[in-house]
């Protein structure tokens, strides 16, 4: 089959449709909660009081008297190179169970659509770039965030094996590097966009003369605006629905030095740039190819410039 046919075997509108959104408060969920706003349909969510999506029986018991129709699996354990490096078993275990408790229980209750989230680092660290699908499982992970990877990779296949086993049509969107608002923008366990962010607002408040950016700043990265996602994931629910799991990208990248550069100046540091080469660059580079998404019909729309200051509006306003 090929992408445009299963574009057209894959139409699925939402309108009228229960919608289950797990992992709503995080940053992909409550962005996609936003956009289903526009698709008339009835959105459920849990929150962590509510269901614990760690435990099998809770989340079966909760499918099963909330019967939604689609589901969104944007819940997972998340964080960068540091706490990813710190804390394997955490990010391992919790994000397996997560995803096998969301999709059995899909499967039992006869859910009629899935979308997983997955994440770009489930390609190899030296893959060809920019990455297609194809290059999943083809070398090894980038070792600081493997136990990551290897736990989205389990839920593309176990998304696949449904689908094989059982005819279920549960697809998967792997997102390159998010941000946006509902970032985390705590320095000892986000990201590489809001860190910056943070670290070049607390230096212009502070009246410094220079901040320390990780590694060489060479390494080059790809990202895109969590709206942008969202609105990605939503045209891949209603158009597509094949075994391979679909790239969600920007369509270029940036040196990590350039992202500090456009950062201060967005956020207004005139101060110098330094760099801890003590610390790790990571994955050289990360571009993935978008040319299967952009066959399905769907593009980018939000710029990084707009993106970035849309982003240090959202951490403004988290400190007033």
């Amino acid at each position: 089959m090929t992408h445009v046919e299963a574009q057209s075997a894959g139409a699925y509108p939402l309108a009228g449709k229960r919608v289950w959104v797990a992992g709503h408060r995080g940053m992909v969920g409550s962005a996609i909660v936003r956009r289903l706003v526009a698709e008339n349909c009835e959105v459920l969510t849990a929150g962590r009081k509510e269901l614990d999506l760690t435990r099998q029986q809770d989340v079966e018991a909760w499918v099963e008297k909330n019967r939604p129709q689609a589901a969104f699996v944007a819940a997972a354990k998340v964080g960068g190179i540091l706490a990813n490096d710190t804390y394997p078993a955490t990010f391992l275990y919790d994000n397996l169970i997560i995803e096998a408790n969301i999709i059995k229980a899909a499967h039992d209750f006869d859910v009629e659509k899935v979308l997983f989230l997955g994440s770009s680092c489930i390609y190899p660290k030296l893959a060809p770039q920019p990455i297609s699908e194809d290059a999943l499982l083809t070398g090894p992970l980038e070792p600081t965030n493997e136990w990551y990877a290897i736990a989205k990779i389990a839920g593309i296949k176990l998304c696949q094996a449904y689908r094989r086993q059982y005819g279920r049509d549960f697809i998967s969107a792997m997102p390159t590097n998010l941000y946006g608002p509902g970032d985390n923008f705590d320095l000892n366990s986000s990201h590489v966009m809001p860190a910056l962010i943070r670290k070049a607002h607390e230096a212009k408040e502070q009246g410094l003369s220079e901040i320390t950016v990780w590694g060489t700043g060479t390494p080059r990265r790809e990202f895109l605006h969590v709206e942008d996602c969202a609105d990605a994931c939503v045209h891949l629910m209603k158009v597509y629905s094949g075994e391979g799991h679909v790239n969600v990208g920007f369509g270029s990248d940036i040196t990590i030095l350039d992202l500090t550069r456009l950062v201060c100046d967005i956020v207004g540091f005139k101060g110098k740039i330094v760099h801890d080469l003590s610390k790790p660059d990571g994955t050289p580079r990360k571009l993935m190819s978008s040319e299967r998404l952009a066959e399905l019909g769907w593009r980018p729309s939000i710029s990084l410039e707009r993106g970035i200051a849309d982003t240090y509006k959202a951490f403004l306003a988290t400190l007033s």
